[in-house]
């Protein structure tokens, strides 16, 4: 963050200082007093379950120079009526303080971690670049990363995420952006919207924010996304499968799951070969080389960082080899089109690996009306790939999708607990997919999997 005074953040924010004002604010805001650095701004945020402004002696005994606060505390800080309002505030103002900074927005109902990983894999390895942790991408996480930017940063990479109409604009309004992505429109938070022509206009706020100058980064893989070109007066750059898209994939081939394909952007044409799982991917790493060409970086730098590219972020399709049983743990959330695509993935190593596939799916949240039909839809992908096994875990809707003399095997269990009874029937070559909505903590599921196939392994040895 840039150096400010607490006296200089109160004229910000409109706020009142207490203790010292003279004080220095030099690290980025944080909300969790154990995460604080010298010379942090801590904020003491009011939830359901805690109040943070119990936690402000602790924050400033661990380093924080003062605290945004809704009231007076011991020590050093603001008080404001609204501390949100009051970061979003902040970052505004530092937004404005460095016009050389490159910032690229991200949205979609789909894809926005892992694109946002990808990007700034490539970008860190050539200048100081700051992005979105994990998927902190709502009115918190996008102030408080852009508020980790200084004069030494050249990037900043935003996810933006939303849960009502107006959330994507004003973190536009804040940010600025230079580049806005938008990767697709699916059904991911359906229930929240209630229709994808909804979630489509929430999602175009980003590209009706960018200024003439700034680029959109536009998908093709539905409608709703290209026809954002209409709102934007700028330049537009589409990245897809289609032959007339800006930036595309050529000779796609998958080799143990995982894509390799000519890059071809407006530049030329350069070889790339993944290391992340799944065909799903592509769209994702053409996203980032539609960035980074917008950003003018060469296609030998992009092809090169698609191509070395690892997964920053944890529980998204990380495979494990655990004595010939192949786990695909892909926990971290899931929508329609995701579990279809990891499905795609665990018939790609099933194929490579000679064994059964194995799917436990647990639910996805946030599809309002709609979701029998789309758990279901997804249980009818699994049976027209051929899944062995479809484990339906803490909910029956997938059964409505698996037709009478199937292929596909349904399990129905109750809960984790149940699920893991099964792994005693999964052989070695097997490949096991584990997948659901992030509250289901399907992570668990996974160790679980994992710690008694080397219980039921290490039996067999004996």
């Amino acid at each position: 963050m840039i150096a400010l005074t607490l006296e200089q953040i109160a004229k910000i924010v409109g706020g009142k200082t207490f203790g010292d004002s003279s004080k220095v604010i030099s690290a980025a805001p944080v909300f969790d007093s154990r995460e604080v650095s010298k010379g942090s701004l801590f904020l003491a945020l009011v939830g359901q379950s805690s109040d943070g402004h119990s936690f402000t002696d602790d924050a400033q005994s661990r380093g924080a120079t003062g605290c945004l606060t809704t009231r007076e505390v011991p020590g050093n800080g603001v008080v404001v009526s609204d501390v949100l309002i009051a970061v979003r505030a902040l970052a505004s103002y530092v937004r404005k303080q460095l016009p050389e900074l490159k910032v690229i927005a991200i949205t979609g109902s789909s894809g926005k971690t892992t694109t946002k990983d990808l990007l700034a894999s490539i970008l860190s390895s050539r200048a100081e670049c700051v992005w979105t942790k994990a998927s902190f991408n709502n009115e918190l996480g996008a102030p408080i990363t852009l508020l980790a930017c200084d004069e030494q940063t050249k990037y900043c990479i935003l996810e933006m995420g939303a849960r009502h109409q107006g959330d994507i604009a004003a973190l536009c309004e804040m940010a600025k952006p230079n580049v806005g992505v938008v990767l697709r429109v699916g059904t991911a938070h359906l229930g929240e919207f209630g229709s994808v022509e909804k979630i489509a206009q929430t999602k175009s706020e980003l590209i009706a924010g960018l200024g003439p100058d700034a680029v959109a980064v536009l998908g093709t893989y539905d409608p709703y996304t290209k026809a954002m070109n209409s709102l934007h007066s700028g330049r537009v750059i589409y990245f897809g499968q289609g032959s007339r898209d800006d930036v595309r994939a050529a000779d796609v081939e998958m080799r143990e799951a995982r894509p390799h394909f000519d890059l071809v952007t407006p530049d030329g044409r350069d070889a790339v070969g993944m290391r992340l799982i799944g065909a799903h991917q592509i769209s994702n790493a053409l996203a980032a080389a539609a960035v980074c060409t917008a950003l003018e970086i060469s296609i030998e730098v992009i092809a090169s960082g698609l191509s070395t590219a690892d997964l920053a972020s944890k529980w998204r399709m990380q495979v494990s080899d655990v004595e010939d049983l192949l786990i695909i743990n892909d926990s971290y959330n899931a929508n329609p089109e995701s579990m279809n695509a990891a499905l795609d993935s665990l018939v790609l190593f099933t194929q490579e690996s000679g064994g059964s596939s194995w799917a436990f799916l647990g639910q996805m949240h946030e599809l309002g009306s709609e979701s029998n039909a789309l758990h279901a839809s997804v249980a009818a992908h699994a049976h027209e790939l051929g899944i062995d096994h479809l484990v339906s875990i803490g909910t029956r809707a997938f059964a409505e999708g698996i037709p009478a003399h199937s292929a596909t095997t349904l399990h129905y269990c109750d809960d984790i607990s149940q699920a893991l009874s099964l792994v005693s029937h999964c052989e070695p070559g097997d490949a096991v997919l584990v997948k659901a909505s992030r509250s289901e903590h399907f992570e668990t599921l996974s160790q679980g999997i994992e710690d008694l196939w080397k219980e039921k392994r290490g039996e067999d040895k004996k």
